[in-house]
């Protein structure tokens, strides 16, 4: 495997830090909208998606410090680092795997529950390729791979929870037209 220079690494992190900040002001708008208050989850849903959110919070924040570590220190602390993150976010998807398990935790979403098992895989490669490309003492060009795989994935989960807020908007929205369009309601239809 070939080893990467420190601007790379720099580079990787300005990029997975601008995800990981794009999605954190993301989910305060989204807290703070009346969207999320208006809209009815189950609590099972509602678990779902905020140990979903962790996950992603996790993951962006792998491929961003775990760079930073191969870049200012020896390759070990890097390897160390990728490790614990490893197993953090191994935690967490098993948390999240047994979370949309449970009775309407995804919704109508088919698109978290996809996410989440092709997540899932991904994650256990991504933990496993870089002492696969490297062998015991892999460089830091060896978990470059996996970086970039836990920023995809980290990535396509963001869009999955976006597309189950517009699911779930989208039964707010059939539900007023429903409501607008029942007979004795008040508002006036336009003429077809």
């Amino acid at each position: 495997m070939q080893e990467v220079d420190q601007a790379f690494l720099l580079a990787f992190a300005g990029v997975a830090g601008t995800l990981l900040g794009t999605f954190v002001v993301g989910v305060f708008f989204y807290i703070d909208s009346e969207m999320h208050m208006r809209l009815e989850v189950s609590e099972a849903a509602d678990r779902y998606q905020r140990s979903s959110i962790r996950w992603v919070f996790t993951a962006y924040s792998v491929a961003l410090f775990v760079p930073l570590v191969f870049a200012a220190l020896h390759p070990l602390w890097g390897s160390l680092a990728f490790g614990l993150f490893g197993v953090v976010l191994l935690a967490m998807t098993v948390d999240c795997v047994r979370r949309i398990l449970a009775k309407g935790a995804s919704g109508s979403s088919r698109a978290l529950v996809a996410n989440q098992w092709l997540s899932s895989v991904v994650l256990v490669s991504a933990l496993i390729l870089p002492w696969a490309l490297g062998g015991w003492a892999p460089s830091p060009g060896a978990f470059v791979p996996s970086l970039l795989l836990l920023l995809a994935t980290g990535f396509t989960s963001t869009a999955a929870l976006i597309m189950a807020q517009f699911d779930a908007t989208m039964g707010m929205v059939e539900e007023t037209i429903a409501t607008k369009s029942a007979p004795g309601s008040d508002s006036k239809q336009p003429p077809l």
